[in-house]
Formats: structure tokens, sequence, C-alpha cells
């Protein structure tokens, strides 16, 4: 991959396939993925993949995944959680092996897209943190990471991916069952993010329904515009 992201533009996509390159399982509850992806068309931060599995009968199920990989990556990551009977994160998790091939359509996605100019706040919850994984390395590659504030919250330091990472980029990181040196146990609150949002025009919200529920209230409340919220939430649909 190579340009400016700026030249990046909305393309119509069809299906194809991706090689599993890495297989990574980072805990209980999780599989990282890098894959190889056939005819791969570049992607802006945000954006998500379908990938779709196929039984010999021809019975096919598929799932979304965000990207957690820069553009400039030449592979593509995922990071996936395995839910119980969840028929696609059950068969990437405990199946699918280095090697195998997957049908897969993408990069997904125009509203949920960082531009990578505009000031912007993520505040995600959980496997949520997946799409402002992928925001924060863009940032730090085109050196533009003042224009990227990321909020991450999990139950403990353990049940957040990527963790060690955000933390190194300078993200706040709010534990709702551990009490740390820094804060007491439990959610972000409106004092944490107020000097957050100052300057930030267009705030990503991504995690379970529940949290995106408490997110939106908590940014309404900051006095941000619900025109610049954007939201995306999942469910249990494995």
């Amino acid at each position: 991959m190579s340009g400016s992201i700026d030249d990046v533009r909305a393309l119509e996509t069809t299906w194809t396939t991706g090689r599993i390159i890495e297989k990574e399982l980072p805990t209980p509850s999780t599989v990282r993925l890098r894959m190889h992806v056939e005819d791969r068309h570049r992607h802006r931060p945000g954006q998500h993949y379908l990938i779709r599995l196929r039984a010999p009968d021809d019975y096919t199920a598929q799932r979304s995944y965000s990207i957690a990989s820069d553009e400039d990556d030449p592979l593509v990551e995922f990071l996936v959680e395995r839910l119980p009977d969840g028929e696609v994160s059950e068969f990437l998790s405990d199946v699918a092996e280095v090697g195998d091939v997957l049908e897969m359509r993408g990069p997904i996605g125009r509203w949920f897209t960082w531009d990578t100019t505009t000031p912007a706040l993520c505040l995600v919850g959980g496997t949520g943190v997946v799409p402002a994984v992928a925001m924060a390395r863009t940032a730090r590659r085109l050196d533009r990471g003042s224009l990227l504030r990321v909020v991450a919250t999990a139950r403990s330091p353990r049940e957040l991916p990527y963790a060690e990472e955000l933390a190194r980029a300078g993200a706040t990181l709010a534990w709702t069952r551990t009490d740390t040196d820094q804060r007491p146990a439990g959610p972000p609150t409106a004092d944490e993010l107020a000097p957050l949002l100052v300057g930030a025009e267009v705030v990503f919200v991504c995690g379970s329904a529940r949290f995106a529920a408490y997110a939106e209230d908590l940014l309404l409340g900051c006095g941000v515009a619900p025109g610049a919220i954007r939201v995306e939430r999942f469910g249990p649909t494995g």
C-alpha cells in the first residue's frame, strides 16, 4: 500500500479470499488473525470486512469484523471475540489454522471512519476497541497523534485487547472493576472526558449496546452535539 490516505476512495467491493498468515489467542475469549487479502483495496481506519464461512452443503454464515491494522500494513488484522455458540467466532478461534483460506468482502463502511485530519475522540469499550486501534496506528504513522484521543474501558486490564499498545499511545484507560493508583474502579466520567473533548469535532463510540447507550448519554451530558457522535454497537451474534 502506498500513497496518501487522502487518496483512499470508497469502492464497490466484491467477494475475494484471504489467507490466514498469523493466528494468536491473546486471551481465552479472543483470537487475533492477520491475513493476506487477494485483490485488496486500501482502507480508512474504522472500516470493516465481512468474513464468510461455507459448509460442504453450501450453507454459509458471515459476520462483520472491524479492521485493527493501519492500511500501510501488508496484512489485514482482525481481533475476534469468541462468543459461546457463535458459529463464525468459534470456528475462527477453535478450528481455523494458519494457511486456511476464507471468503472475505471489504473494506466496508463510510460513516464510521476517521479522515485523519479532523480532531477526534474515540470512546470505546471491550472488543469495541478495535477500530480505535486502527485509528491510533494510522495517526502514529502519519504523525497526527495530536488529532486523536482515545478513552478505552473494560472490567480489568486483562479484558481490554491492545491495552499496552494503547497505553503507549497515550490513551486514557478506565477499569470498571479494578482500582488503580490513578483512579477508582468505574466507567469513564464527565470530569475525565471534558478536557479530552476540547477541540474534538467528532466522537467515535464502539462497544456493546449497553456500553454505547452509556457513552451516548455521557457525551450528550458533556455538551457534545448529537450530530458529532458516531456509534457502532454490536451484539452477541457470534
